[in-house]
């Protein structure tokens, strides 16, 4: 009977009719943030840059010398290349469809997975040119190719039109795209001349054997309407750019370029090219395979490697004792620097390719520029000399500053007097120190259980804190969670903010997994844009990942982040026997220990999303959070009823 009024309150029976199978361009569309990130401004633009990689590779292949990017009046956009062409003869494995169907419309569908045909590609996993269709109201396919011109629509995905014969093309080559960006996916965002006109640039100066043309029917007051690129100085010339106006140690950086094959056996090559200013910030940006890595990764690492043991090698030879003193933070405290590999198979974290995880990537970089260091500084003594004292000179305020913080924290923790408060962590100094900023007294209490002693701090904070958008500059300094975080931290807001006073390496926002906890991590983000931004521009600031669900099937155990993920695990099992005993965490405090160690802050299984600031578009990003935090709520108002119909789905 009690089974009975069960199946009666549930409604409609749960059977084998209840499991969904979406087609692979329905599960893009549901899905979009799995393939491109999102539904923003980077996404949308990253949709062209997918069609570009695609044509850079056949650049960077030797097929093509020259691709087009047009951006249209009604913001769709042409990439245009004369390379060898999309196949379009009948595929082996379903004959009723041509090859180039098969790869708008199919994920997982390439022709670079063999290494055959691209020796090295920016695009492995055969998703791009689908997603990019899947996520398009409309998308146009030329291809001239054995003399004959073809062409294909789609429509989200859905092929329009059956691969037509256009005419005769006997002195045409190689493939144009036409897509425009669908605004059930993307709502009013469009695409913008200037960042399209700068990845145009940027891919050019990364193939100096490519010419790649611009052209925009969209005026933006500041973008060209026409441009050609091509840069036979390659990443030499882009640094020389990037630092234009500015001094430097060395009159011309130090650059160059390592085929693999001749050093290792292995094909691809590394491109490199560094400075030193004292006038700057310093920066690294780097690459694989023309596919910006802005978080960087293993050819990264083994870059800085090679030049910290050159520097210090040098100081070696030249009996300067202090150059041991030296670590990669000195190094890039005044670089400029840019590498760009070209790799077989390269490794990342995630689809849209911000970090390369490459192992082979770090030892062969490192050793092709290592060499080529030692002989550039052996060479030019007046730049090395200068370089090495530079980098002395910062590891020198690197370790006065350790010093000084030392007794700064003594100092700080004495000043708090913040019981309950403050748990501070026993290092002596700031490397490798972490401040979790937790919701609650007794989420603070369950962190200070699961916590490292040694390097883990904790600042529980009561509730919301004070939305400085919203408040007078008189009300922050007599914000009392406000003045214990300034304090904790060891810094001033503001103009009186310095970097070098953080007391922590890391400062880690840790909130409940649900609305609320999102608010707060919200109101704390927007307190450091306004008030720390350097904080955030050094990568001092992250976000914590708990977890809103544990899953248990007998000894299996498991943690999911959302209800989406949960309802996976639910319908394909854990592997374990027996049912799987869901337990939903309403908040932090109600994580025991071991839980909250495991998934949250634990270096070793955690994760960690670092916040950072667009820096194609700084200017976008204020704005956004003044119209979603500041003071005029017609803004958010406003913002609401543009982007509701894009929330899937809302946690109540």
């Amino acid at each position: 009977m009690a089974d009975d009024l069960l199946t009666e309150k549930a409604g409609k029976a749960y059977d084998a009719s209840a499991i969904q199978v979406l087609e692979d361009m329905e599960h893009v569309r549901l899905r979009p943030g799995m393939y491109i990130g999102g539904k923003d401004d980077r996404a949308l633009h990253h949709m062209v840059a997918e069609i570009v990689d695609n044509a850079m590779d056949e650049a960077v292949a030797g097929h093509a010398n020259w691709i087009e990017v047009e951006l249209h009046e009604d913001h769709s956009v042409t990439i245009r290349d004369n390379g060898r062409g999309i196949p379009t003869d009948p595929h082996p494995k379903d004959p009723s469809k041509s090859a180039l169907e098969i790869i708008f419309c199919t994920l997982n569908a390439g022709g670079k997975f063999s290494g055959e045909n691209y020796e090295t590609s920016g695009g492995l996993n055969g998703v791009g040119s689908s997603v990019v269709n899947a996520l398009s109201d409309h998308l146009r396919v030329e291809v001239a190719r054995n003399k004959e011109l073809v062409a294909m629509e789609f429509c989200r995905g859905v092929p329009q039109t059956k691969l037509e014969k256009v005419g005769a093309a006997p002195n045409r080559r190689g493939t144009s795209v036409t897509f425009h960006p669908d605004p059930e996916i993307f709502g009013s965002l469009k695409l913008k001349p200037a960042r399209l006109f700068a990845m145009a640039r940027s891919k050019a100066y990364l193939f100096s054997g490519v010419e790649i043309r611009w052209k925009t029917a969209v005026d933006d007051g500041e973008t060209p309407t026409e441009a050609t690129f091509h840069f036979p100085g390659g990443l030499s010339d882009y640094l020389n750019n990037r630092l234009e106006g500015a001094s430097t140690y060395a009159e011309a950086p130090f650059s160059g370029s390592i085929d693999f094959k001749e050093k290792f056996g292995e094909p691809g090559k590394v491109d490199w090219a560094i400075n030193w200013t004292p006038s700057r910030d310093g920066f690294i940006q780097s690459y694989c395979n023309t596919v910006p890595t802005p978080e960087g990764g293993t050819h990264e690492s083994g870059f800085w490697a090679a030049i910290l043991k050159g520097i210090r090698d040098y100081g070696e030879r030249v009996a300067n004792k202090k150059a041991k003193q030296i670590t990669r933070d000195d190094l890039t405290s005044g670089a400029g620097a840019l590498v760009s590999v070209f790799i077989r198979d390269p490794q990342y974290v995630g689809q849209t390719k911000d970090r390369l995880s490459n192992e082979s990537a770090q030892k062969m970089v490192e050793g092709a520029v290592r060499d080529h260091f030692d002989n550039w500084l052996a060479a030019d003594t007046k730049s090395a000399g200068a370089i090495l004292d530079f980098l002395v000179l910062r590891a020198e305020e690197r370790l006065r500053r350790r010093q000084e913080k030392e007794t700064a924290r003594k100092s700080a923790t004495k000043k708090l007097r913040l019981p309950g408060k403050l748990t501070d962590c026993t290092a002596k100094n700031r490397d490798g120190t972490e401040i979790f900023l937790v919701e609650g007294d007794s989420a603070g209490g369950s962190a200070k259980a699961a916590r490292n002693r040694e390097n883990q701090a904790l600042l529980p904070l009561r509730g919301k804190i004070l939305n400085v958008l919203g408040a007078a500059s008189s009300k922050l300094s007599q914000n009392q969670e406000i003045r214990d975080l300034c304090e904790a931290l060891g810094v001033g807001m503001g103009t009186k903010f310095n970097v070098d006073d953080l007391r922590y390496d890391k400062v880690i926002i840790m909130t409940d997994a649900d609305v609320d906890g999102a608010h707060i991590a919200s109101l704390l983000m927007t307190f450091f844009f306004t008030q720390m931004r350097p904080l955030i521009d050094h990568g001092h600031l992250y976000l914590a990942c708990p977890p809103l669900y544990r899953l248990t099937q007998g000894a299996k155990r498991i943690y999911v982040p959302d209800d989406a993920e949960k309802e996976r695990v639910l319908r394909e099992g854990l592997g374990g026997k027996g049912k799987i005993d869901v337990q939903r965490f309403k908040g932090l405090g109600e994580m025991d220990a071991k839980d909250l160690k495991e998934t949250t802050m634990d270096p070793k299984s955690r994760t960690l999303i670092r916040v950072t600031i667009d820096e194609d578009s700084p200017g976008e990003t204020g704005d956004l959070v003044e119209r979603l935090m500041g003071k005029k709520p017609e803004l958010r108002f406003q913002y609401i009823q543009e982007n509701a119909r894009f929330v899937e789905e809302l946690d109540v």
